[in-house]
């Protein structure tokens, strides 16, 4: 029986490295993949994945009103799919996050979920939120704060580099906007600025 994952962690783990990595595992030993990238986050192209490390590839557009099962489906009954999978997450509404849930349920293929657990005031995604409540396997990735401790929070930062407290939950950006801390760094941060 196929399972979703929900591979989460702060910005900068590495999430769209493992899944590139899981991508073409599966692609080397001749089994096909589909790879989603939500429409809001262009920043390396619409369409495209790319890694810190450098790490690229194609992936299809996904968009909030998107049926994801529908999607894979058809795919599915063009030419076999083998795996599943979603970068930047958190971004999926609950209902693809249940779509995800059938195609694991009913197409019997994995799917492999990428993304952020919490924004930048420590509140959960819509769609972090709905695989932490339904995934067969999460999966912690690891990064750290500049103490050396596991970073778990992301810091939004001003162009001052101070932090911020309010703004919309979505706001797409990466080093420059923000800073994986420990929660102790990113309270302290919160409470200078």
């Amino acid at each position: 029986m196929a399972k979703v994952y929900f591979y989460y962690s702060a910005m900068n783990a590495g999430k769209s490295t493992v899944l590139l990595q899981s991508s073409y595992n599966y692609q080397e030993r001749g089994m096909r993949t589909i790879v989603f990238a939500p429409a809001i986050d262009n920043r390396a192209g619409l369409g495209r994945i790319k890694s810190r490390i450098g790490l690229e590839a194609p992936a299809e557009v996904l968009t909030t009103t998107d049926n994801l099962f529908k999607r894979v489906q058809n795919e599915h009954a063009t030419k076999p799919i083998a795996c599943v999978l979603v970068d930047e997450a958190q971004f999926l509404t609950p209902e693809q996050v249940s779509q995800a849930t059938d195609i694991a349920d009913t197409l019997d293929i994995p799917v492999l979920c990428y993304g952020l657990r919490t924004d930048f005031l420590g509140n959960l995604f819509p769609g972090s939120g709905a695989l932490l409540g339904v995934a067969d396997d999460l999966i912690e990735l690891k990064t750290i704060c500049h103490c050396g401790r596991k970073a778990t929070m992301n810091l939004r930062v001003g162009a001052d580099g101070k932090g911020l407290h309010e703004g919309a939950q979505i706001e797409i950006g990466g080093n420059e906007r923000y800073v994986p801390m420990c929660r102790q760094h990113f309270k302290a941060a919160l409470a200078a600025s």
